[in-house]
């Protein structure tokens, strides 16, 4: 296939950036998406160009560092999926695709394709945690744990914290990512002791970051690679209203 790309370019945080276009010929169906930007940047690195920065690692759907939109869709067009699972499958030969790092006050881009997300490692260190003794894995198996409480906690453990949600959101929200985090532990008796210091904390963390309110467009739940849905949403509402009357009793 032989796909045009327009890809925003950007030398560093506080350069101004813009889209650039490329030419990549021979690119297979079965490549990978970033495959297909390697091929790019081997491409450009043997013309004596600079390569593009896009994150990556895992490239397996776990790490969730592969953050792109990609013709306006967080991680492509493909639902359930991270970019790196996205193939050239799913376009046709002669496609223009647009390519561009996530956009949001709270995440700016650090060069290309690449932003800084450390505002999620800071929401998770406000609360994201038990700090209570657990034990071991055998200890755990010893805690009876209901199995819709179990298999809510699991939904919401399924977070990779890619920001996908945030980029997708029309007032740049973090909610289904707090929610997830928040409604993980929330359903297991372990995150039970600090349940209420943790609604209020990584609420307060997410608000003083810069991401904005939700809205209910329903955006995060349809690009979210993991399918969460944002009923968690309501669960993290709830606990944070009962934590704040709580606090001022």
């Amino acid at each position: 296939m032989k796909i045009t790309l327009h890809v925003w370019r950007q030398k560093n945080a506080t350069s101004k950036g813009g889209m650039e276009t490329y030419v990549v010929d021979g690119v297979s169906a079965d490549m990978s998406f970033l495959e297909m930007l390697d091929m790019l940047n081997e491409q450009l690195i043997a013309e004596g160009k600079e390569p593009i920065a896009f994150d990556h690692d895992c490239r397996e759907g776990i790490c969730g560092t592969c953050s792109l939109m990609i013709n306006g869709v967080a991680h492509g067009p493909d639902s359930g999926t991270t970019t790196c699972q996205l193939h050239m499958r799913s376009f046709q030969d002669g496609d223009a695709i647009h390519i561009e790092p996530w956009r949001s006050r709270a995440f700016p881009v650090i060069r290309d394709l690449v932003v800084d997300r450390s505002a999620f490692d800071r929401i998770i260190q406000a609360g994201g945690f038990i700090s209570i003794n657990a034990g071991g894995a055998q200890d755990a198996n010893n805690l009876p744990i209901p199995k819709p409480d179990s298999d809510a906690a699991m939904d919401a453990a399924a977070c990779i914290g890619c920001g996908a949600c945030v980029a997708s959101c029309p007032n740049g929200s973090a909610m289904l990512f707090v929610a997830a985090k928040i409604g993980h532990l929330a359903h297991l008796p372990q995150g039970q002791p600090e349940r209420a210091m943790r609604a209020r904390n990584m609420v307060a963390q997410m608000d003083a970051e810069g991401f904005g309110a939700c809205s209910n467009h329903y955006e995060c739940e349809a690009v979210c690679p993991k399918e969460i849905p944002v009923k968690f949403i309501a669960k993290m509402n709830r606990d944070f209203m009962k934590a704040s009357l709580c606090s001022e009793s």
